[in-house]
Order: C-alpha cells, then sequence, then structure tokens
C-alpha cells in the first residue's frame, strides 16, 4: 500500500495453502495500521497473471470485490513485468548493467512464460513484444545479457539450448520471483499515465487455456 511519498506497507509472505483465507485480513491488517478506509485510496493494483491458475483467480476474485464495493478503478499488471520492476533494483542486476535482459518463470507442463524487456535511461524496464508461452528450449535468446525467474532453477540447461553465449552465475537471477512491491511499481506508471480500469474491464491474462494435462496425456508424457 502507498500513501503520498512514505514508504510502501506491504506483506510478502510465501503459502503453499489456505491463501484465500489470508489475503483479506492482511489488507484489513494495512489499512488498520494506516487508519484509512480503503475508499480513501485512488486505486487498487493487481496482478493479472500469467501465472497460477489458482492465484490469478483468487486475486482478481478478491479484486472485485474490494472495487465494485467501494467504487475504486484498479491497475492492471502483468506479473513478468512485476518481476522485472523488482529485479532492476538487484544488485546482482545492477552489476551486470544489461540492456536487454529476459525474465522466464515456470508456467508448468513443461513449459515457461517468457518475455524479453529493454532496460531506459529512467523507469521501468520496456518490454519488448508480447509473453510468449513456449517450451524451455524456444526460448528466444538472441542479444540477452540476463536472464531471471523460476524457469532457471526448474528447467536448467533446457532454457539455454538456442543461446550462443554462455551465460555466468553473474549474468543470472533464479530466485526473484513477483512481489507487491513489483505490481506498485508498475501499478504507479500506469496511473500516472491514466491507464486505470473500471473494474468491470479486469480480465486475467493466461496465454494458455490449457491448465492441466488429461490422464491420458499424462500417461504419454511419463509424468
Amino acid at each position: 500500500m502507498s500513501i503520498d511519498d512514505e514508504s510502501p506497507a506491504f506483506l510478502h509472505q510465501k503459502v503453499s495453502a489456505g491463501a484465500s483465507q489470508l489475503l483479506l485480513p492482511w489488507i484489513e491488517q494495512l489499512l488498520n495500521a494506516a487508519k484509512i478506509n480503503l475508499s480513501s485510496l485512488d486505486a487498487i493494483a493487481i496482478g493479472v497473471g500469467p501465472g497460477a491458475f489458482t492465484g490469478v483467480r483468487l486475486g482478481l476474485a478478491s479484486v472485485q470485490g474490494l472495487a465494485v464495493a467501494t467504487k475504486l478503478p484498479v491497475l492492471p499488471v502483468i506479473s513478468l513485468d512485476a518481476i522485472s520492476a523488482e529485479l532492476i533494483k538487484e544488485p546482482a542486476f545492477l552489476a551486470a548493467a544489461p540492456k536487454r535482459f529476459l525474465v522466464a518463470i515456470d508456467a508448468r507442463m513443461n513449459e515457461v512464460y517468457w518475455a524479453h524487456y529493454e532496460t531506459t535511461p529512467s523507469g521501468l524496464p520496456m518490454r519488448l513484444g508480447e509473453v510468449a508461452l513456449t517450451s524451455p528450449e524456444n526460448i528466444v535468446l538472441d542479444d540477452i545479457e540476463f536472464v531471471a525467474g523460476s524457469a532457471i532453477n526448474e528447467y536448467g540447461d533446457r532454457l539455454f539450448a538456442r543461446s550462443k553465449n554462455v551465460f555466468l552465475k553473474t549474468q543470472l537471477d533464479p530466485e526473484i520471483s513477483i512481489s507487491a512491491l513489483g505490481v506498485l511499481a508498475c501499478a504507479k506508471v500506469s496511473w500516472c499515465a491514466g491507464l486505470a480500469q473500471d473494474i468491470h474491464q479486469l480480465e486475467p491474462v493466461y496465454v494458455r487455456n490449457k491448465v492441466a494435462f488429461t490422464a491420458e496425456e499424462r500417461k504419454q508424457a511419463n509424468i
């Protein structure tokens, strides 16, 4: 939560289950600590995917209820954009000083969500094109100088099958993931650009419509 020029207040915790029971109490906790009502905010930022199907749906459903109740606009943020917004602050990234970089996250089902980014003189990185969904071997690494995201640990060398260059450990960040601060950074830019939306326009970004293998497909793939 960001109020005027104060440092953002946020809660970040990895949970394997029960997120639906924690989200709204966390929001109430932050609002109580700031001594404000939700309706006094300008807008609600929300990560719209791509990512885990359940997580994306939970976030959108919660925001729909809050935004409708308070008549607040929403600021949708692509998950990979949010990751890039946090990545540019990381020491390893700053030391490498790449011009173009890649964010790649595990999409399950033997595939990866990925996108190219280009650093800018000031502000957030610029995404070059749409978020793609491919097998790890089909990721395009032309002119890429830094790679970040969960796909590194999940797929290892398969991720770099098309790379002509060898990436050093100093050019990789396998641990970074989406966070509220990354979503907030992107949402602030969207707010200043007048890109807030009515809640009825909000849609998830799945990239993939198929969310699971059938039993027969799992058998054939030995999954």
